[in-house]
C-alpha cells in the first residue's frame, strides 16, 4: 500500500512533479482525525494501527471510462459511484468501512474535473467514516482504482457459501433501475427516467443494512452483474439451488410502467443495482424482519434455497439462465 505519489514517466516525471504534488494536496490530503491511522497521505506509505480482535477485509475495484461508466458521466458521479461499489462490498462480507487508497490515473489536468471528482468522493467517504490513506496518480486514459478496507469481528463475517436448503432469499432494494438508466443513455429512443439514471450514477452501499445482515444471514453478496448471475455464485459456492418468485421481483416506479419483459430483463440480467443479496434461515425470518423494521431498513423476499434443484428455476418450474457481464465476452449467454 502506497501513499499518494506520482508517475507521470520517467522522461516527464520532473516536469510534472510539483503540479502532481499541488493535485494531490489540493484534492485529497483530507483532514484525518481517526487514530487508528498513524500515517496517511503523503509518505510512502500508509501506518495503520488495526484494533485488537478485529479481522482486515479488503477489496478493491478499477473504473475505466467507457467501461464501467459513459465517457459523459459528471465527474461528480464517478468519484461516488468508484467508493460506492468498494463501500457495496464491504457491506456484503459484513464489514465495517474504515480505509480506502485512491489510483487516479488522469488524461490532463483539468482543476474543475478534480474538484467534482473530488468532491463526490469525499462527500460519500464522511457519510461513511472511510478515510482516504493514500494511493497513486499517474498520466493516461481516465481511470481510478479504489482499494478499500473495513474490519469485522471473525464470526460476523458473511460468504458466499453457507446457504442452506429452506433458506429465504432477500434483496435490500429495487432491481434493474441502473440497467435501465444505462439503456436510456444508450437508446435516446427510450422514455427517460432521471431515477434510473440516478440509481446508475449514485448507487447507494447497503452498509446499514449489512449491520443487520449479518447477524442473521448465511450467504450474502452484492448484486453487481445481475441477479441471476450473482446468485448463481451463491448456489455454486453453497453447491444448491434456488427458486425465485418472479411476481415477487422488487421494481421501482419507472420498471412497473415498462413492459413485464423488460422491465424483468433488467431486472434479472442488467446488473450495476449494489443492492445486496443474500440467505436467512426460516426459523429466523420473523426475527430478522422485525428487526430490520424496527430499524426502517427495506428488503424484499424474492424466493427460497432448494437443495434439490439444480441452478435456479422459477416457481412454476421453468429454468432460469444467469446472462449476466462478463469484460472479456461482453454479455454471457
Amino acid at each position: 500500500m502506497c501513499s499518494l505519489d506520482v508517475a507521470c514517466g520517467i522522461k516527464e516525471r520532473y516536469k510534472y512533479m510539483s503540479s502532481e504534488f499541488d493535485l494531490i494536496n489540493k484534492w485529497f490530503n483530507w483532514p484525518n482525525t481517526d487514530p487508528t491511522v498513524i500515517k496517511g497521505v503523503g509518505d510512502d506509505a500508509a501506518i495503520l494501527s488495526v484494533p485488537e480482535g478485529k479481522q482486515l477485509i479488503v477489496t478493491s475495484d478499477t473504473f475505466i471510462s467507457g467501461v464501467h461508466f459513459p465517457h459523459e458521466t459528471k465527474p461528480h458521479a464517478i468519484g461516488h459511484k468508484a467508493l460506492a461499489v468498494n463501500l457495496s462490498d464491504l457491506a456484503a462480507m459484513g464489514a465495517k468501512p474504515a480505509w480506502f487508497t485512491l489510483a487516479l490515473t488522469l488524461p490532463e489536468y483539468n482543476e474543475a474535473w478534480l474538484s467534482a471528482f473530488s468532491l463526490g468522493l469525499k462527500t460519500l467517504a464522511q457519510q461513511h467514516n472511510i478515510q482516504l490513506i493514500g494511493g497513486d496518480t499517474t498520466r493516461g486514459i481516465l481511470s481510478i482504482t479504489i482499494t478499500a478496507m473495513g474490519l469485522l469481528l471473525p464470526e460476523k463475517s458473511l460468504l458466499r457459501s453457507g446457504a442452506k436448503h429452506h433458506d429465504q432469499l432477500y434483496v435490500t432494494g429495487t432491481l434493474g433501475d441502473a440497467a435501465a438508466g444505462l439503456a436510456m443513455l444508450q437508446q435516446p429512443l427510450l422514455t427517460r427516467s432521471e431515477q434510473c439514471i440516478q440509481q446508475l450514477d449514485y448507487p447507494q452501499p447497503r452498509v446499514q443494512h449489512s449491520h443487520i445482515i449479518r447477524d442473521y444471514a448465511t450467504s450474502c453478496l452484492d448484486v453487481s452483474d445481475g441477479l441471476l448471475a450473482d446468485l448463481q455464485h451463491i448456489l455454486t459456492a453453497s453447491k444448491v439451488g434456488a427458486v425465485l418468485d418472479l411476481a415477487c421481483i422488487p421494481f421501482s416506479k419507472p420498471l412497473q410502467c415498462m413492459d413485464k419483459n423488460t422491465a424483468l430483463h433488467f431486472a434479472l440480467s442488467g446488473g450495476d443495482d449494489y443492492e445486496l443479496l443474500f440467505s436467512i434461515p426460516l426459523d429466523k425470518q420473523k426475527e430478522f424482519e422485525q428487526h430490520m423494521q424496527q430499524q426502517s431498513l427495506i428488503c424484499y423476499g424474492i424466493g427460497h434455497i432448494d437443495q434439490y434443484v439444480h441452478g435456479i428455476i422459477s416457481r412454476d418450474q421453468q429454468p432460469l439462465t444467469p446472462k449476466g457481464y462478463n469484460h472479456f465476452i461482453g454479455m454471457n449467454h
